[in-house]
């Protein structure tokens, strides 16, 4: 509802583009410096504290807002919090699932992640539909929040050492696993080993950061709903719960797949890119399709691309390297958003014939990376 709220506190088009691009661009450029800390000192849990508290703090706290430059500041915030906490939380996820197979562990965490994305904005339409307005809405996520907090240190308490999951020396990775480097052991406080094997995926970073740039954000979209009337009020955090709802639903599915057959995975994202910008659409009909392909996007960019970082560099190194991956997809999202925000102003066409644009393009980047990746050694996948 960060969008529509923003609308309401009289911001334009063009500064919500700017707001949710430069959030984002904060929430994912500053995991590289974050994750080097976490790498070099195994802080893990601390740096996962801190950004959660951070993260989980500014959402209610938008309930006090009283204009739309406080109302940005408090978004920046949020994605603040959650750059500090993501490559801390992400390395020790990958410690985690070394034995489940990553597509499937980071899969599940989508998923289970968007158990919460789906309640709380059916939470928010319930409060809205009450007439309880936005920010009575907001004020209701410090309940949620603390939960979250109090169950972070029980886990702390329960699993101080996540690196221990990893196995012993000699068995990172999976069987065959070129990325996996024996030598590289578990993660030491005072270490840290540089993401490897990245230079040659310069083709892939290239997909990434077309499909990347792309993709709508969900502020403008709900921006787009109320602005033009699409959808009622109450509609459009239950419209994000939907999307939320396939994103689990397709994080869980694509990521079996990633676990058999790898990148080729990868073909479905531009394609369910593209349908999503039809959330842009002047219908209801047409904005649900929409919202149900961007759901499915989101669901294969949070998981999929993840585990394919996990799977291209040793344990040591991760949280660095899931930091860079981080600056690549946090600038294309802000180059993006900026660039639809503008564009919204002079008409939706505009801003839906260039999300098409960067995806025909990045379908055109991806078969470079299968071409790339067909003259390397085979990869034996358990």
């Amino acid at each position: 509802m960060t969008g529509p709220f923003l609308l309401q506190l009289g911001a334009g088009a063009a500064v919500v583009g700017w707001t949710a691009g430069l959030g984002e661009f904060v929430g994912y450029a500053l995991r590289l410096p974050f994750g080097r800390v976490a790498d070099r000192t195994g802080r893990y849990w601390f740096l996962a504290g801190l950004g959660y508290v951070l993260n989980l703090v500014a959402a209610p706290l938008l309930a006090l807002a009283g204009n739309w430059p406080v109302a940005s500041g408090l978004i920046l915030l949020e994605r603040f919090g959650k750059a500090i906490r993501t490559p801390a939380r992400d390395a020790m996820l990958s410690f985690a699932v070394q034995q489940t197979g990553r597509g499937y562990g980071f899969g599940l965490h989508e998923a289970l992640d968007q158990v919460g994305a789906v309640v709380g904005p059916l939470v928010v339409a319930f409060v809205l539909a009450q007439g309880g307005g936005v920010r009575r809405a907001f004020a209701w996520l410090a309940i949620p929040a603390a939960l979250t907090l109090a169950l972070l240190v029980v886990t702390r308490w329960r699993y101080p050492a996540p690196q221990e999951f990893e196995g012993p020396p000699g068995c990172e990775g999976r069987p065959g696993d070129q990325a996996s480097a024996p030598a590289a052991g578990r993660p030491r406080a005072g270490t840290a080993d540089p993401p490897a094997g990245l230079g040659p995926l310069l083709p892939f970073f290239g997909f990434i950061v077309l499909s990347v740039a792309g993709f709508a954000h969900f502020q403008l979209l709900a921006y787009h709903f109320e602005h033009r009337g699409v959808l009622d009020e109450p509609a459009i955090p239950m419209a994000f719960a939907l999307a939320m709802a396939v994103d689990a639903v397709s994080a869980l599915a694509l990521d079996r797949l990633y676990d058999r057959h790898g990148l080729r995975t990868l073909m479905a994202l531009p394609l369910f890119t593209a349908e999503g910008a039809l959330a842009l659409g002047p219908s209801a009909r047409v904005v649900w399709i929409g919202i149900l392909a961007w759901g499915a996007a989101l669901g294969l960019q949070e998981s999929i691309l993840r585990a394919a970082l996990a799977d291209l560099t040793p344990p040591g190194g991760r949280a660095t390297a899931f930091g860079v991956f981080s600056l690549l997809f946090g600038g294309a999202w802000l180059a993006g958003s900026v660039v639809m925000g503008w564009l919204y102003e002079h008409g939706t066409g505009y801003v839906v014939g260039f999300s098409l644009l960067t995806q025909v393009l990045a379908g055109l980047v991806l078969y470079v990376v299968f071409k790339t990746r067909a003259t390397e050694p085979a990869r034996r996948r358990p």
